[in-house]
């Protein structure tokens, strides 16, 4: 898993990395192979944090964005609407493998 952290706007602490690094871990339970997440965190000009965090892979992209007055809120939110999209895909290849069985089973007592 290949992190990328881009700062706009605001100052770039080892606090910070650190924070999304281990945000970043918690999402290494949905992927297989080579994934790239490139997160971008600013300050915008009403003064609330936003963040947003892109996730490649092979066969699969994703976006989620938030915003709150406080940067480490954000990243909760924002890893909440990650592991919300990536459960569902989770799901879907999960159920998706069980209907084919079922089909074969059945193709196959005929």
């Amino acid at each position: 898993m290949n992190v990328k952290i881009t700062f706009k706007k605001l100052e770039h602490t080892p606090a910070l990395d650190q924070r999304i690094k281990e945000k970043s871990e918690k999402l290494k339970c949905y992927f297989e192979g080579k994934t790239n997440l490139h997160w971008v965190c600013w300050v915008g000009e009403d003064g609330w944090h936003h963040a947003e965090l892109k996730v490649h892979g092979p066969k699969f992209e994703f976006f989620a964005k938030a915003h709150d007055e406080n940067l480490y809120k954000c990243f909760d939110l924002l890893i909440a609407k990650m592991e919300k999209q990536l459960e569902k895909r989770k799901d879907k290849l999960r159920n998706h493998v069980h209907v084919r069985d079922s089909i074969d089973q059945i193709l196959k007592v005929s």
